[in-house]
């Protein structure tokens, strides 16, 4: 009786460690993220699956030694660079990083804005994408970093719709176990395009911003003072968990698109409304659904990330106060610049920019800056002036150069395929 008494408090203390690495884990399979992956599933087939389980190691890895920077120095990685390292090396970054960053939040808003159009025809996309953007700055000024997270946390359970969808269009799973353990590569322009893409998608250089900055504000909040052994564990818990999840929607979206959509011979998908309307008459109604629904609960979760990434980064510049936690009044320039980075992201429309072409400008963008990021995380997690005794392991060490050079070949061949 008393194992059933303390099992659901384990449960919900288990519960209790994730945060930070499960919320930007989801966030990465943002709308722009789902258009990525279905254009490989679409174009490609199974052929692709096998991608989800080299990218979660990488993941994983690059995603902890930015959660462990942050927790030891307090700091988010804006911080520590500012701090430790030339300043061409920093502002370098946010040169790159934060254009990519609002072509990401641009994309995005007019994606579910889109989506949204097709569930209801009557009311202008653009109507759509000024609603959310509106939403979401109540939502992010209104609330607290805790109330925030909150949201957000429940917010990624609109990744399991996409979990769902495959089971309702019966797919080989034969087919599937092949091409997930036994890797398929094909030496054209195309299909490494597509691998590009989706190593540039799943390993994006905001999302160290992010990681690092979270556990800060996770720090300050849960008033942690001693970085010790159990601390690191419920860190490296929480990561694994968001970036495995991360990897597993991914892996269902190319497998829904490679079944369902390259079957039928849809082969060019641009958007994530084709995507969603491409389903509907192969898949049904449900499955067309539960597609939509996700790319705006995506959305809804992915947005407050880029934002919030965009501000810490120039708030820890220029030294402004900062955190979510704060009251508008207490930090008002760190709002300003998040209301500055959702508007300029909604009027890209009126620029002509459609999300595609957002989408191709961020992943040059991303392309270039993320060899680079990872370098000089690489850098810090091993400077025992900056990290102390918590210096990353051997596997980390390996795990990360691994990344390294996989993301600078995929920089060259990004380059290559462009010129």
């Amino acid at each position: 009786m008393a194992d059933i008494k303390r099992r659901p408090s384990r449960l919900k203390k288990y519960l209790s460690t994730l945060g930070p690495g499960i919320i930007t884990g989801a966030s990465d399979d943002d709308p722009s993220g789902v258009v990525t992956y279905t254009q490989a599933g679409a174009q490609f087939g199974l052929a692709t699956l096998w991608t989800a389980l080299l990218t979660f190691p990488l993941m994983a890895a690059m995603q902890g030694m930015a959660a462990r920077i942050g927790l030891v120095t307090s700091m988010g990685l804006t911080g520590t660079l500012k701090k430790y390292y030339p300043k061409f090396i920093l502002y370098t970054m946010v040169v790159f990083c934060i254009p990519a960053v609002v072509l990401n939040i641009g994309a995005d808003i007019q994606s579910m804005g889109a989506v949204m159009n097709l569930l209801i025809p009557g009311v202008p996309a653009f109507a759509f994408s000024i609603f959310f953007t509106a939403l979401l700055m109540v939502i992010i000024i209104k609330y607290s970093y805790q109330k925030v997270a909150a949201i957000l946390k429940w917010l990624c359970l609109a990744l399991f719709l996409y979990l769902i969808i495959p089971f309702l269009v019966h797919p080989n799973w034969a087919a599937i176990a092949h091409h997930t353990f036994i890797p398929t590569f094909h030496f054209d322009k195309d299909f490494i395009n597509i691998i590009v893409a989706i190593l540039g998608t799943t390993i994006s250089p905001y999302l160290f911003f992010w990681q690092a900055i979270m556990e800060v504000e996770q720090q300050e909040h849960t008033k942690r003072i001693i970085v010790n052994k159990r601390v690191l564990n419920d860190m490296r818990g929480d990561v694994n968990v968001g970036m495995f999840f991360s990897n597993l929607v991914m892996f269902f979206v190319i497998l829904t698109a490679g079944t369902v959509l390259f079957d039928a011979g849809v082969k060019k998908i641009d958007t994530v409304e084709q995507a969603a309307q491409a389903l509907r008459p192969i898949a049904g109604n449900l499955s067309y659904l539960l597609f939509a629904v996700g790319v705006i609960g995506t959305g809804l979760l992915a947005i407050p990330v880029l934002t919030g990434c965009i501000s810490y980064i120039l708030a820890e510049i220029f030294s402004l106060s900062k955190g979510l936690d704060k009251k508008f009044y207490e930090a008002k320039y760190f709002y300003i610049i998040i209301i500055v980075s959702l508007v300029a992201g909604l009027f890209m429309q009126l620029l002509g920019i459609s999300a595609v072409q957002a989408l191709f400008y961020t992943a040059i963008l991303y392309g270039l800056t993320a060899p680079v990021m990872i370098a000089i995380i690489l850098h810090i997690g091993n400077n025992k002036k900056i990290m102390g005794k918590n210096t990353n392991s051997p596997l980390s060490n390996f795990l990360g150069f691994l990344t390294l050079i996989l993301m600078t070949a995929a920089a060259v061949a990004l380059i290559w395929f462009q010129f």
